[in-house]
């Protein structure tokens, strides 16, 4: 797609702090979604290795439904996706003039306050469940979490994206943040037991495989970290620098992480509460 300077691209997504206390010393730990992605999509015939592949940890989450378009389009004039897939899936990544912002936001915060909205999906629990089911191929259960919503975090400057569906266009993003706690004990410990046992390089060789296989070359997986020990990495960096991919013991971490961690203060986050 084409980058037209007229138009922000608008990200509205759910994302998840997954935490529960460690079986073995109570410690509090977060569960991230580990993602390998094959950086040339086209590169499947002519890979040389694994350095062809990116890893990077996120919370788990991902774009929010349109379920009436109708209701948007009546803030927006007609619907601009960023791409077919967003189309196909109803995925609210759209483009927007940029005077349309601050109504679009408007919406969004009305709306994803509701969790039995029937305009957009305020819900988390469908992105949670498929993204368990690819990272861990389980069935993930309601009584298995409790889930606890956490307010927003809204990007107001845009910023251009790396989206390969539509690289390079400026983006705002709002995030409806939720605290999914894992309350069964056989749970906590498959996470624990997927992320010591999937490393990044075996996410790699996976990714690989899939591409080999003809499909996207993407795999996933579960990384776990003490809350404590990400929430102090983000703290020692200077609070401009917190809204940018970082290493923590080894693992690449996205800049979203930032926004998953209760009051840590990042200039270009806005939190607001519901």
């Amino acid at each position: 797609m084409m980058v037209d300077d007229v138009y922000w691209r608008v990200s509205v997504a759910s994302l998840d702090r997954v935490i529960f206390d460690h079986p073995q010393d109570g410690v509090q730990t977060l569960a991230l979604e580990r993602k390998a992605t094959l950086l040339n999509e086209r590169a499947e015939k002519r890979i040389s290795g694994p350095d062809n592949v990116l890893v990077r940890a996120q919370p788990f989450g991902g774009a929010v439904r349109i379920y009436s378009a109708a209701a948007l389009s009546d803030v927006v004039g007609q619907l601009r996706f960023d791409s077919q897939r967003s189309r196909d899936e109803r995925d609210f990544r759209i483009l927007i003039p940029p005077a349309a912002w601050a109504a679009v936001r408007q919406f969004c915060l009305r709306h994803l306050a509701d969790p039995d909205d029937r305009i957009l999906e305020a819900d988390p629990s469908r992105e949670l469940v498929e993204e368990f089911a690819d990272a861990m191929r389980i069935n993930l259960l309601p009584d298995q979490y409790r889930c606890k919503s956490d307010g927003f975090v809204i990007e107001n400057e845009p910023s251009t994206t790396d989206n390969i569906h539509a690289r390079g266009y400026p983006t705002v993003r709002i995030y409806r943040v939720f605290e999914i706690e894992i309350l069964d004990i056989e749970l906590r410990e498959r996470l624990l037991d997927n992320s010591a046992r999937c490393s990044s390089i075996d996410l790699q060789t996976l990714a690989l495989a899939d591409a080999a296989h003809g499909r996207s070359g993407r795999a996933n997986g579960v990384l776990t970290l003490p809350l404590k020990r990400v929430t102090e990495s983000y703290l020692a960096l200077p609070a401009e620098g917190r809204a940018a991919t970082i290493v923590i013991d080894g693992h690449w971490i996205e800049s979203s992480t930032a926004a998953i961690l209760p009051g840590m203060k990042v200039p270009r986050f806005e939190r607001v509460a519901e």
